[in-house]
């Protein structure tokens, strides 16, 4: 490898950095939530609520971030996006109310929003024509590494330490602070191509894609979809089914648990980095399958190491759907459109994320913790199986 090749390689995970960074926040708390619950007094149904300002942040933030970004630069959105994390950071160390932490997680869903976007599209143009399947293996890799790398950390020091909260997210505020100066170093206008007409009006409008692409974000959010809202749904509810239900307390458990599953996620990527991206999202469909009956055998039977089983099915469902929707982005996609496409396949996957562990949440609370996890399970299976027949029905199509 040339010196010119192997810097164009170091840029682009070094650039990646900050989508680690910002994602090992996204889920840092989630080994506190059993000892916040504890402390609060919430249902399970205010938990969901927590975890849903996260998705409201982020849903919100990406109706706007990807056209911002492609319009005026990636770095004008990420410094405030970054800013919103640290915020986030100190609410979450000092948090004493349900609205702190409603407020904390609806910050880092502004950043995760921002980074998602801004962030990922500043990987593959670090990347160049050249390096398009690398830089988006490289951005979805990023997000799923520091997706399991925050409930780990989180787990060890909240097994560790009576009050982990503040050293837990004291270190996380350095981390951010050395995405900061990621960023910093970024090119002023690192996305050089612009709209068609830059002399013609612009103004902020529903994130889309043009025609020829629709296929593409289709594709990838009938399997991106389904893999985050079983990630999701873990997150989530994943501590509450291993200490109600299968009766294990320990956050490091928890944070384990959501670890395994994002570097399950982590390494399934390279694994299948030379298939065929249709092929890649068809095993990504079935991953989501697999995992659900694992997680409805789990619930049923009270069984720990099924759920592990699902959730490690579950991170490699999501990585899938990533890794093959943004590839599918990043070759077809012109750069000017890219954050926004980013957007487009995010909106389309973290809704259901959204939407579907909120009304488990509360469907428990008013039946019981096996029924609500079991129709989840029920719906996901549903939605893997239609992912399924949409991506062979494409590759029927072009063979």
């Amino acid at each position: 490898m040339s010196d010119h090749a192997r810097s164009g390689t170091k840029r682009i995970w070094i650039t990646a950095w900050m989508v680690t960074a910002v994602f090992i926040l996204s889920n840092s708390a989630t080994p506190l939530y059993i000892q916040w619950q504890g402390q609060m007094g919430f249902t399970n149904g205010t938990l969901t609520l927590i975890f849903a300002a996260y998705i409201i942040g982020l849903l919100a933030t990406l109706l706007v971030a990807g056209q911002l970004s492609d319009r005026f630069g990636r770095k004008p959105v990420l410094f405030p996006g970054l800013s919103a994390a640290l915020v986030a950071c100190v609410m979450f160390a000092s948090a004493s109310s349900v609205i702190m932490l409603v407020i904390a997680r609806l910050l880092s869903g502004v950043a995760v929003g921002v980074i998602v976007t801004a962030g990922m599209a500043s990987v593959v143009d670090a990347g160049g024509p050249s390096k398009k399947y690398l830089s988006s293996l490289a951005a979805s890799v990023a997000m799923v590494l520091g997706a399991g790398l925050g409930p780990l950390l989180a787990g060890i020091m909240a097994q560790e330490l009576a009050k982990p909260a503040v050293p837990i997210f004291i270190m996380e505020f350095i981390i951010l602070v050395t995405a900061f100066i990621v960023a910093s170093s970024l090119p002023r206008h690192q996305n050089r191509e612009r709209l068609e007409d830059p002399s013609s009006k612009w103004r902020l409008r529903l994130p889309g894609v043009d025609t020829p692409n629709r296929t593409h974000l289709a594709l990838g959010i009938a399997v991106f979809a389904p893999g985050i809202t079983s990630t999701s749904f873990v997150l989530s509810l994943g501590p509450s089914l291993l200490s109600k239900l299968i009766h294990v307390t320990s956050p490091l458990v928890a944070g384990g648990t959501a670890c395994a599953m994002f570097l399950a996620a982590t390494g399934v990527q390279f694994g299948v980095k030379k298939l065929a991206i249709r092929q890649i999202l068809f095993l990504g469909s079935l991953a989501v399958l697999l995992s659900m009956v694992s997680m409805a055998a789990a619930v049923n039977l009270s069984v720990a190491s099924l759920l592990v089983i699902a959730a490690v099915f579950a991170g490699m469902g999501q990585g899938l759907g990533q890794l093959g929707g943004l590839t599918l982005i990043s070759l077809h996609v012109p750069e000017f459109r890219r954050a926004e496409a980013n957007a487009v396949l995010n909106l389309g996957g973290y809704i259901p994320a959204a939407l579907l562990p909120v009304g488990t949440g509360f469907l428990i609370d008013s039946t019981s913790l096996a029924f609500g996890a079991t129709l989840f399970t029920v719906v996901l299976i549903a939605a893997s199986i239609v992912g399924a027949c949409f991506v062979a029905a494409r590759l029927k199509q072009e063979h």
